[in-house]
């Protein structure tokens, strides 16, 4: 039986060793994105089509070490990553955030499109919404 926690730690080295993030490494195996952050979290088990996914993408990964963690990643036979390692994918929240000042009477508009409103989501779940005055 595979444990889900031994699981998820493999997962998640597979990730770093190809520099992807959660969502570009579901994009590249072609899953939901909400698959590969609920097998991380330990809140689901892999699916068989999932396991597959991953070892037709991915050719270093062995499906022993994935599953068990018996065998060697990378694999022997593959001691480099595919051809072109990605980068990490760019991250709308993963950086400082940047404080722009904005004068005053300046009006936000495209074309005869004017700005209604702006909306920030936290973490937390809540969110803080601003609309336009004018």
């Amino acid at each position: 039986m595979v444990n889900i926690e031994d699981f998820s730690k493999r997962l998640q080295e597979v990730l770093d060793y190809y520099g992807l993030s959660a969502s570009s490494f579901a994009d590249r195996i072609g899953v939901q994105r909400s698959s590969i952050s609920h097998i991380l979290s330990g809140r689901n088990k892999p699916s068989l089509d999932f396991v597959l996914k991953i070892l037709q993408t991915f050719p270093e990964v062995e499906l022993y070490w994935l599953l068990n963690g018996k065998g060697v990643f990378p694999s022997e036979k593959q001691k480099t990553p595919k051809e072109t390692k990605a980068g990490p994918s760019p991250d709308l929240f993963s950086g400082p955030g940047k404080t722009l000042s904005v004068p005053e009477n300046t009006s936000f508009q495209q074309g005869n499109a004017e700005l209604e409103r702006i909306v920030f989501f936290y973490k937390d779940g809540t969110f803080k919404e601003y609309r336009n005055e004018n």
